[in-house]
């Protein structure tokens, strides 16, 4: 297990390491571009000259690169070239609104997605029916359309909650409800459709194996069956679905944090690359790739315990 867990967090910071250096070439590709950005189009060739020698746009590629990435192991992301503010107090700030948003609704999705492809795989019918129809308006419906069917809904006609969120760090337990009900219902309507088809065939795929048909001629009871072992041997596919989930809500997130005003860490990515801070984008993407990593790691280790071929493979 242990060999196993090593080959994952190798394979980890392999991927971190390329997506950085391909994210850092693309970032700095016309350092001009960048400086003239910065001081803005009135600006004369030498002032946009001074604040690119400034920043450091005038040395090799590479040199630079390897300085971020000596100052990202000891923990310094730089500053922000706009607000000046360090990048690390920046996205610590922003974290915990996009993963408070992005943790509730890989749950939430989890819980509807087992309870709802649990009954149409036991029982069928017009609820499995329902299930494969709800898969397909979810994969064409984004999640763009959702959040803005929710705010003339729920925040304009209804006026039940908020239109844009005004959640800050040390709001009260309240205020983030409010705050964060409709951008997590907007993802979890979103991700609960896909998820349901594919639990949906895990638990059919086990219904179908020996096993199952051996335990009922035993006389085991229906729920001892599923949930003592359908629902267990169903779990590692059903992990790997939530695991994928949890990327895309990662995508996902981005834009609805930009029409709900949430102040996460997708629209504070969105707002860099708008304005060209570099460093700012280059620590959202680390730290962005660092999540996809660890949840793809723990689903490695669940799905590793759950299954020994996996630790074998």
């Amino acid at each position: 297990m242990l060999t196993f867990i090593v080959k994952r967090v190798l394979s980890g910071v392999v991927l971190l390491a390329v997506i950085c250096a391909l994210t850092y070439a693309l970032l700095f590709a016309s350092g001009l571009d960048i400086a003239r950005n910065l001081v803005g189009d009135q600006a004369t060739p030498e002032q946009v000259a001074q604040r690119a020698r400034e920043l450091g746009l005038d040395r090799p590629l590479v040199e630079r690169f390897a300085e971020w990435v000596a100052s990202a192991l000891s923990g310094d992301l730089g500053t922000s070239w706009f607000t000046a503010q360090p990048v690390l107090g920046t996205i610590s700030a922003r974290l915990p609104v996009t993963l408070a948003i992005i943790t509730v609704s890989i749950v939430v999705v989890a819980l509807l997605a087992v309870s709802i492809a649990t009954a149409a795989a036991m029982r069928g019918g017009w609820i499995d029916r329902a299930v494969q129809i709800g898969s397909i308006v979810g994969d064409i419906l984004p999640n763009f359309v959702l959040a803005l069917l929710l705010v003339i809904l729920f925040a304009i006609h209804w006026q039940i909650f908020p239109a844009i969120s005004t959640i800050a760090p040390d709001a009260p337990f309240s205020a983030w409800v409010e705050s964060l009900a409709l951008p997590v219902i907007a993802i979890v309507i979103g991700g609960v459709t896909g998820s349901t088809q594919q639990f949906r065939s895990a638990i059919i795929g086990q219904l179908e194996k020996d096993y199952v048909r051996t335990l009922r001629s035993r006389g085991v009871g229906e729920g001892e069956i599923l949930f003592a072992h359908v629902l267990k041997n169903a779990a590692p596919a059903g992990l790997t679905v939530l695991s994928l989930q949890f990327v895309g809500m990662l995508g996902g997130v981005v834009i609805v944090e930009e029409i709900f005003a949430v102040p996460g860490i997708g629209s504070t990515a969105v707002s860099a690359t708008t304005q060209g801070d570099v460093p700012l984008v280059m620590g959202v993407v680390m730290t962005t790739v660092v999540l996809v990593v660890l949840v793809n790691l723990l689903v490695d280790i669940v799905n590793g315990w759950l299954n020994p071929k996996v630790r074998v493979s």
